[in-house]
Protein backbone atom coordinates (compact mmCIF):
# COMPACT_ATOMS: atom_id res chain seq x y z
CA UNK A 1 0.00 0.00 0.00
CA UNK A 2 1.28 3.41 -1.17
CA UNK A 3 1.01 6.24 0.96
CA UNK A 4 -1.83 7.82 -0.50
CA UNK A 5 -3.89 4.80 0.12
CA UNK A 6 -2.49 4.36 3.71
CA UNK A 7 -3.34 7.58 4.47
CA UNK A 8 -6.49 7.64 3.29
CA UNK A 9 -7.39 4.52 4.63
CA UNK A 10 -6.29 5.45 7.95
CA UNK A 11 -7.82 8.99 7.75
CA UNK A 12 -11.44 7.92 6.20
CA UNK A 13 -11.19 5.24 9.25
CA UNK A 14 -10.29 7.14 11.95
CA UNK A 15 -13.12 10.11 10.50
CA UNK A 16 -15.74 7.67 10.78
CA UNK A 17 -15.12 6.68 14.62
CA UNK A 18 -14.93 9.87 15.70
CA UNK A 19 -18.06 10.78 13.92
CA UNK A 20 -19.58 7.86 15.49
CA UNK A 21 -18.51 8.21 19.10
CA UNK A 22 -17.85 11.74 19.27
CA UNK A 23 -19.64 14.76 20.76
CA UNK A 24 -21.59 17.45 18.56
CA UNK A 25 -19.03 20.11 19.04
CA UNK A 26 -16.82 17.54 17.27
CA UNK A 27 -19.27 16.72 14.82
CA UNK A 28 -19.76 20.49 13.83
CA UNK A 29 -16.29 21.35 13.55
CA UNK A 30 -16.12 18.68 10.98
CA UNK A 31 -19.23 20.37 9.11
CA UNK A 32 -17.42 23.42 9.80
CA UNK A 33 -14.00 22.38 7.91
CA UNK A 34 -16.06 20.78 5.13
CA UNK A 35 -18.40 23.91 4.27
CA UNK A 36 -15.12 26.36 4.99
CA UNK A 37 -13.41 24.83 1.94
CA UNK A 38 -16.58 25.15 0.01
CA UNK A 39 -16.41 27.48 -3.29
CA UNK A 40 -17.70 31.46 -2.43
CA UNK A 41 -15.95 34.45 -2.61
CA UNK A 42 -12.94 32.11 -3.50
CA UNK A 43 -13.08 29.40 -5.78
CA UNK A 44 -12.60 25.78 -3.93
CA UNK A 45 -9.31 25.12 -5.35
CA UNK A 46 -7.54 28.50 -4.06
CA UNK A 47 -9.30 27.70 -0.94
CA UNK A 48 -7.65 24.39 -0.64
CA UNK A 49 -3.79 26.04 -1.70
CA UNK A 50 -4.35 28.12 1.15
CA UNK A 51 -5.35 25.45 3.01
CA UNK A 52 -2.07 23.87 2.19
CA UNK A 53 -0.36 27.06 2.36
CA UNK A 54 -1.13 27.00 5.69
CA UNK A 55 -0.56 23.83 6.74
CA UNK A 56 3.35 23.83 5.80
CA UNK A 57 3.64 26.93 7.53
CA UNK A 58 1.92 25.25 10.86
CA UNK A 59 3.74 22.01 9.49
CA UNK A 60 1.32 19.55 10.04
CA UNK A 61 1.89 16.44 7.26
CA UNK A 62 -0.98 15.20 7.75
CA UNK A 63 -3.12 18.53 6.84
CA UNK A 64 -0.16 19.02 4.14
CA UNK A 65 -1.13 15.69 2.45
CA UNK A 66 -4.86 16.26 2.73
CA UNK A 67 -4.51 19.55 0.79
CA UNK A 68 -2.53 18.34 -1.72
CA UNK A 69 -5.21 15.77 -2.63
CA UNK A 70 -7.68 17.90 -2.20
CA UNK A 71 -6.32 21.09 -5.09
CA UNK A 72 -5.86 18.24 -7.29
CA UNK A 73 -9.26 17.17 -7.10
CA UNK A 74 -10.26 20.61 -7.98
CA UNK A 75 -7.77 21.10 -11.15
CA UNK A 76 -4.78 22.68 -9.14
CA UNK A 77 -1.50 22.03 -11.39
CA UNK A 78 1.71 20.89 -10.51
CA UNK A 79 3.00 24.41 -11.05
CA UNK A 80 0.44 26.08 -8.48
CA UNK A 81 1.08 23.92 -5.82
CA UNK A 82 5.25 24.64 -6.47
CA UNK A 83 3.95 28.65 -6.24
CA UNK A 84 2.18 27.86 -3.06
CA UNK A 85 4.86 26.26 -1.52
CA UNK A 86 7.15 28.94 -2.63
CA UNK A 87 5.08 30.81 -0.25
CA UNK A 88 4.76 28.50 2.50
CA UNK A 89 8.67 28.82 2.93
CA UNK A 90 8.71 32.82 3.20
CA UNK A 91 5.94 32.95 5.57
CA UNK A 92 7.54 30.05 7.53
CA UNK A 93 10.97 29.94 7.00
CA UNK A 94 13.77 26.95 6.65
CA UNK A 95 11.79 25.16 9.45
CA UNK A 96 8.74 24.26 6.64
CA UNK A 97 11.51 22.35 4.41
CA UNK A 98 11.11 18.95 5.52
CA UNK A 99 7.60 19.04 5.38
CA UNK A 100 8.31 20.39 1.85
CA UNK A 101 10.38 17.67 1.10
CA UNK A 102 7.78 15.50 2.19
CA UNK A 103 5.02 17.08 0.32
CA UNK A 104 6.72 16.98 -3.03
CA UNK A 105 7.32 13.42 -2.79
CA UNK A 106 3.59 12.94 -1.81
CA UNK A 107 2.82 15.27 -4.61
CA UNK A 108 4.90 13.33 -7.06
CA UNK A 109 3.07 9.92 -5.66
CA UNK A 110 -0.20 11.60 -6.91
CA UNK A 111 0.57 12.73 -9.96
CA UNK A 112 2.48 9.64 -10.61
CA UNK A 113 -0.92 7.65 -9.86
CA UNK A 114 -2.88 10.17 -12.07
CA UNK A 115 -1.00 9.23 -14.74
Amino acid sequence: MGRYEEFTKFRQDMNAKILAEGPIEIKRFFALDERTYQAGALDAKTKELMGLAASLVLRCDDCISYHIVRALERGATKAEIYETCSVSLIVGGSIVIPHLRRAVAFLDEMLAKAK
